[in-house]
């Protein structure tokens, strides 16, 4: 069973910059790939982006590209996600997951199998 727990969110002002972490634990870490998702009030749950076990493939959502980018460290049993010049629409709360399709990257949510309770990130205007 894996447990996952993310950190780092908080609320910003439009073009301000934040990181989230998700540590694992209760794992091997490096037996999955890695995803963060969001839901922003009134919608349902996105994908953002994913991360294979080795860190070599990465995806984004379009609406993230040139902006977010996700990473991990496999001997902190840590996945991040930089997000920089955040917009209003990019509040949620931010869920990570992990998938034991190691070696694909995906946007299907029922590819992972673990979740985290998410944190919130809210960006004003």
């Amino acid at each position: 069973q894996v447990q996952l727990v993310e950190s780092g969110g908080g609320l910003v002002q439009a073009g301000a910059s934040l990181r989230l972490t998700c540590a694992a634990s209760g794992g091997t870490f490096s037996n999955y790939a890695m995803g963060w998702f969001r839901q922003a009030p009134g919608k349902e749950r996105e994908f953002v982006a994913a991360i294979t076990w080795n860190g070599n493939n990465l995806y984004y959502a379009e609406f993230v590209k040139g902006r977010f980018t996700i990473s991990r460290d496999n001997a902190k049993n840590t996945v991040y996600l930089q997000m920089n010049s955040l917009k209003p629409e990019d509040t949620a709360v931010y869920f990570c997951a992990a998938s034991s399709v190691l070696h694909r990257t995906t946007n299907w949510e029922p590819a992972y199998d673990y979740w985290g309770q998410g944190t919130q990130v809210t960006v004003s205007s």
